[in-house]
């Protein structure tokens, strides 16, 4: 079905930018859904007597956010909706069911070992220190969205079984360990091959990257984790406050 569009041609806020965001509302709202084709530019700009050029700009603007893909022999397509995450001390887990996307878990790799110089410093642990290494890839709604590994003090760990059901935050509160804040570093990074692979990137495609520590109420740290995330399916979200 033709996507409804009404624009006001006498509103100073350019046409492109209203239709750009007529598709976006369509695509968010579930009226068009991951896997539908899209319109031709051609097609569309005819039907609303619009100029190629403002249609082909207002379909880029959409490309660009991560919701519509444009493939070759195919044409355009809906994707799934980016994940976006405000930075609050939350866990991914609980932020996606928030969303009401289908998190799931496939636990990649449990150790118990030694904790090395940088793990153990920013767990405040004397080097050498008996630890938990967990790896982990998030889905959302079936689809890749994160490697993650975390390291834990053994008597905190939850069980492997536990990490594929729930996340990690819910099964440390579960223990009783209430995670009051945390410090933490967002940046970017290329993917390794291992983890393209996982995440169904290229390797060397650009991920977001996340450090966390993170401290219970008494000021001990419980957790570190490092994390990467597909960039063209994820997004942090903050507020800025002028003082």
């Amino acid at each position: 079905m033709p996507l409804e569009v009404e624009l006001d041609r006498s509103s100073p806020v350019p046409l492109y930018y209203q239709l750009a965001q007529a598709i976006e509302a369509a695509i968010r709202d579930g009226h068009l859904v991951p896997g539908d084709r899209f319109e031709n530019e051609l097609d569309l700009a005819k039907r609303l007597t619009l100029s190629r050029p403002t249609t082909r700009r207002a379909i880029q603007e959409i490309v660009d956010k991560g919701l519509l893909v444009r493939k070759r022999g195919v044409g355009t397509q809906v994707v799934q909706n980016p994940v976006h995450r405000r930075v609050e001390l939350t866990s991914l887990f609980d932020d996606l069911t928030r969303a009401g996307q289908e998190p799931t878990t496939e636990l990649l790799d449990y150790q118990v070992g030694m904790a090395e110089e940088e793990v153990a410093t920013q767990l405040s642990l004397p080097s050498g220190h008996e630890i938990v290494t967990i790896r982990r890839l998030r889905c959302a709604n079936g689809e890749p969205l994160a490697v993650m590994v975390n390291y834990l003090p053994v008597d905190l760990a939850p069980e492997a079984d536990e990490l594929e059901r729930n996340g990690l935050y819910q099964a440390l509160r579960a223990r009783g360990v209430h995670i009051r804040l945390a410090r933490q570093r967002i940046g970017a990074r290329p993917a390794t091959r291992t983890e393209a692979r996982l995440l169904t990137e290229k390797a060397g495609a650009p991920l977001l990257a996340m450090s966390r520590t993170a401290f219970d109420d008494s000021g001990k740290a419980v957790e570190y984790g490092d994390h990467c995330y597909r960039a063209s399916r994820y997004y942090f979200e903050t507020t800025l406050v002028d003082r």
